[in-house]
């Protein structure tokens, strides 16, 4: 059986073409403006318009419940990881779409870099600020070569956005690496300078080229929702 799994995993990632995906990172909490959550319900429409399939943490509350539960309404197809502490109802809310439960927050990132295309950040808390800048971080070293843009939401990321420029001044972050995020005031403008970047190879190398790839088979195991069995053969 664990043969027949593995065999069909890599006949999936050979022969079947993986959608876009685009992961999307928010916060648990609507924020006080009701513009924060119009721009998160219009990014996940926008997504599913764009043939996008989204990616974001589970739940349905918050920005993180706008943008999946908007995006399902499109006809988006969504995928909730999240992590069994998080899961509850009375925490999360129900998730969206075909949901994956995690043992830790390390995996569930690594799902996220695994299957995703490009990154989005919608204003949020420690958590989605903490989620954006690993995620540029990763792309800076070379983990992944992959976008990641911020939806400024009534300046929300003003200070953030002040401060990468500010690593760059002072001689902390290589100016060359401005290119691995981007910014608009709305998520229709962001997506659209985020495909530019993409299509025009603006993303710039890592700075490392040899480290381990994540696990074989993860995309695919989620691809075929079996990632219980992919789990129980990574253990």
């Amino acid at each position: 059986e664990a043969l027949f799994y593995v065999v069909k995993v890599i006949i999936f990632d050979i022969f079947c073409v993986m959608p876009k995906r685009v992961c999307v990172f928010a916060g648990s909490q609507s924020g006080n403006d009701p513009l924060y959550a119009e721009h998160a319900a219009a990014l996940g429409k926008e997504l599913a318009t764009r043939g996008y399939e989204l990616v974001y943490g589970g739940g349905n509350i918050g920005l993180m419940g706008a943008c999946s539960e908007a995006h399902k309404a499109a006809g988006g197809k969504v995928i909730s990881v999240i992590p069994d502490p998080l899961a509850p109802v009375e925490l999360s809310g129900e998730s969206v779409g075909h949901v994956f439960r995690t043992k830790d927050m390390h995996t569930r990132k690594e799902i996220f870099a695994t299957l995703s295309d490009m990154f989005i950040a919608l204003p949020g808390g420690l958590g989605t600020v903490e989620e954006l800048s690993e995620m540029i971080c990763w792309t800076q070293l070379g983990i992944h070569r992959k976008i990641v843009g911020v939806v400024n939401t009534l300046g929300f990321y003003d200070h953030y956005l002040q401060h990468l420029d500010h690593c760059i001044a002072t001689g902390f972050t290589r100016a060359k690496y401005s290119g691995c995020w981007c910014s608009a005031a709305g998520p229709v403008e962001l997506l659209d300078r985020m495909e530019l970047a993409v299509s025009t190879n603006a993303v710039p190398e890592g700075a490392v080229n040899t480290w381990t790839p994540f696990p074989a088979g993860l995309a695919a195991a989620v691809e075929l929702e079996e990632m219980d069995d992919y789990q129980a053969s990574a253990t």
